[in-house]
C-alpha cells in the first residue's frame, strides 16, 4: 500500500448523516408507493440522476415528483420537505476529524448532491455550527450538481484527480456506496468503506491518518 498523501471524502453518511428509510417514508406520505424501486443507496431512477448532475433545476425536479405521485397539486413546501426528509446532521467531532486531516493531507470533498440538499445541508451548518458551507474543512469541495456529472461513473474521479494533480495511488477515497469505491479502485485509488459499524473515526484509527 502506497503512502496516502490525499484523501477524498464523500459526504451523505460519511460526515452528514442521512437517512434513506426517513425519505422512504416521507415519499410514501406523498403517495409515492415504490421508493425503493426508483431511489435508494444502490441507484436510482433518471430523474433523480439528473437532478443531482444539474441537469434539471427545482421546478423540473418538483413536477417529476408530483408526476411519481400522481398528484399534480402537491406544494413545492410539500415536496421540499419529503426530499429534505433524507438529511439528518454531521454528528458532533466530525469536523474535528476534518480539521486535522486537512493540516496533515490534500483532502477534498466529492459528493452526490442536488440543489435542493445543498441548501439544507448549508442551512443546518450554519444553524447548528455557525459556518457558511464546508470551504474551511477541505482544499476544495466538488458536488455533482455544479458540475455535471456524478459518482459511481468514472469521470467525475478522473476530473478531480486531474485537476489537482493527485496520483491514484497515494490517495484514499472515503465512501459509503460499494459501487462508488469499486470505480476508484479502478482508477488506481485506495478505498475504505464508511458504515455505522466502520464509521469515519474508525477509518482514521485503523489507516493510522492522525
Amino acid at each position: 500500500m502506497q503512502k496516502i498523501e490525499n484523501i477524498i471524502l464523500d459526504y451523505g453518511n460519511v460526515i452528514f448523516m442521512i437517512d434513506f428509510m426517513r425519505l422512504q417514508n416521507a415519499f410514501n406520505q406523498l403517495g409515492i408507493t415504490n421508493v425503493p424501486e426508483i431511489f435508494g443507496h444502490k441507484g436510482q431512477i433518471e430523474l433523480f440522476d439528473d437532478f443531482d448532475r444539474g441537469f434539471i433545476g427545482a421546478g423540473e425536479f418538483r413536477d417529476g415528483i408530483r408526476q411519481l405521485a400522481g398528484n399534480k397539486n402537491l406544494s413545492d413546501a410539500e415536496i421540499d420537505a419529503a426530499w429534505n426528509a433524507l438529511l439528518i446532521g454531521v454528528p458532533p467531532g466530525k469536523h474535528d476529524i476534518l480539521m486535522q486531516l486537512k493540516s496533515k493531507y490534500r483532502t477534498f470533498l466529492l459528493s452526490n448532491n442536488n440543489v435542493i440538499h445543498y441548501q439544507q445541508c448549508m442551512a443546518h451548518l450554519q444553524e447548528q455550527y455557525g459556518i457558511v458551507d464546508n470551504s474551511i474543512f477541505f482544499e476544495r469541495t466538488y458536488y455533482s450538481h455544479t458540475m455535471g456529472m456524478r459518482k459511481p461513473n468514472p469521470d467525475i474521479f478522473a476530473f478531480v484527480l486531474q485537476k489537482e494533480g493527485l496520483a491514484p495511488d497515494k490517495t484514499l477515497f472515503i465512501d459509503d456506496s460499494p459501487q462508488h469505491l469499486r470505480t476508484a479502485e479502478s482508477l488506481g485509488m485506495q478505498v475504505a468503506l464508511c458504515t455505522a459499524d466502520n464509521p469515519l473515526e474508525e477509518i482514521v484509527k485503523s489507516y493510522a491518518l492522525i
